[in-house]
């Protein structure tokens, strides 16, 4: 099952992030990225395939830069509904830390604009470990290429493809795409909500 070791990994008593279960695609495939200030910071990056998500964690995020190559670590298929997740994963969960949703949008497999021949070319690819997807973000735009290397099953490397897009000096906004939040102000809103919260619950007894 896909979303098993997802799921395996987590007490959805203790964090707030969605339970693993597939989900139907809309008429638009779907990205996200999130950086995520675990036990060390880094990206992951999300392309939704056959009803998930399937990640990869880049510890030093995308260049717009084409001669920069991004190690790209692939890790558990993650939900649907992870796609806007954005808050604090408590410490002593999987992947404890904050997580921003640092750009989001929609993509389709290079040179297939119809919807279902690109999800079949991008299942082939995944498969044979040579993605390639135009990318319509907030901030990441255009061709993007991520490949798996050579006799390893879980490292692959993220390029930006030579476009209109690539940009070598560009320098992308870290703060979210949906909140205009950085990390530190997600972890501090989220602390001070939960301090209302038990000063509420407390009020009550």
């Amino acid at each position: 099952m896909k979303l098993e070791t997802y799921n395996k990994k987590r007490d959805f008593s203790k964090t707030a992030e969605p339970e693993g279960k597939t989900a139907k695609s809309g008429k638009e495939l779907r990205f996200v990225v999130q950086k995520h200030d675990a036990s060390r910071l880094h990206y992951d990056f999300r392309l939704e395939i056959d009803g998930v998500l399937i990640s990869w964690a880049v510890p030093k995020g995308p260049s717009a830069d084409t001669s920069v190559k991004r190690l790209a670590v692939q890790t558990e298929d993650h939900p649907m509904s992870y796609i806007d997740f954005e808050g604090l994963i408590p410490k002593g969960q999987y992947g404890g830390g904050t997580v921003m949703v640092w750009d989001i949008g929609t993509f389709h497999a290079e040179g297939y604009e119809d919807r279902k021949e690109s999800h079949q070319a991008l299942k082939k690819q995944l498969k044979d470990g040579d993605i390639k997807v135009v990318l319509n973000g907030e901030k990441m735009k255009g061709s993007w290429h991520i490949f798996r290397l050579k006799d390893k099953e879980k490292e692959w490397l993220l390029v930006k493809g030579k476009d209109e897009y690539a940009n070598a000096e560009e320098e992308f906004d870290q703060h979210s795409v949906l909140t205009g939040r950085d990390l530190a102000q997600i972890e501090q809103n989220i602390q001070k909500g939960s301090l209302k919260k038990k000063l509420l619950s407390l009020l009550k007894m």
